[in-house]
């Protein structure tokens, strides 16, 4: 069984990496594929980094966990980048989709959100601020929560502090600090 967590990743941050050990450990999946999106339709005016960037990046921030991988399926493909479509061209039948809080209170406005329903089951990363009745009632109680430390971080709060030229040390991975240093992201927009 494969659990999918998908994001932005822009940049991929602890959080993301905690999530991720927390589901392999909790949902009893093989693996977890992290998937960043290629051309994420409702972030569509918000200046998304180059996809390939964040590719590199996620690649990065999981290197050397065996029950990780990367798929870059989303970042390949041409136009807008929709779960659903993903997950179909995927096949498997038993997946699991890791979604954060904030994310899954919105799942209903998704690109053929009851499709993409019926074809997986949905894993709740608990996010500060957001209420579980929030997210169940947005679709229902059918999920599973995953138990893992509330870590109040986001892309756009790193990013933030990159062009106020603070520290994201120890918020990131080593790894994709390196990165984003070398190739001078985030340093002229939040």
């Amino acid at each position: 069984m494969r659990a999918i967590l998908g994001g932005t990743f822009d940049p991929p941050h602890i959080a993301h990496l905690a999530a991720g050990e927390a589901a392999y450990e909790q949902l009893g999946v093989d693996t977890v594929t992290f998937l960043p999106a290629g051309r994420p339709w409702q972030k569509a005016d918000t200046g998304v980094s180059g996809a390939r960037h964040r590719l590199r990046m996620t690649e990065l921030a999981v290197d050397g966990v065996g029950h990780f991988t990367v798929d870059d399926r989303e970042v390949s493909r041409d136009g807008w980048t929709y779960t659903i479509d993903t997950v179909n061209e995927i096949g498997e039948r038993d997946i699991v989709l890791i979604v954060g809080a904030d994310s899954a209170r919105g799942l209903p406005t998704w690109h053929r959100a009851e499709e993409l329903l019926d074809r997986v089951r949905i894993a709740v990363v608990p996010r500060p601020g957001v209420d579980r009745t929030d997210v169940e009632s947005a679709f229902g109680s059918d999920v599973v929560w995953i138990d893992t430390p509330a870590l109040d971080l986001s892309g756009t709060m790193l990013r933030r502090r990159i062009a106020e030229g603070r520290s994201i040390r120890f918020l990131v991975p080593e790894a994709v600090l390196e990165y984003i240093v070398e190739h001078d992201l985030y340093r002229n927009r939040p």
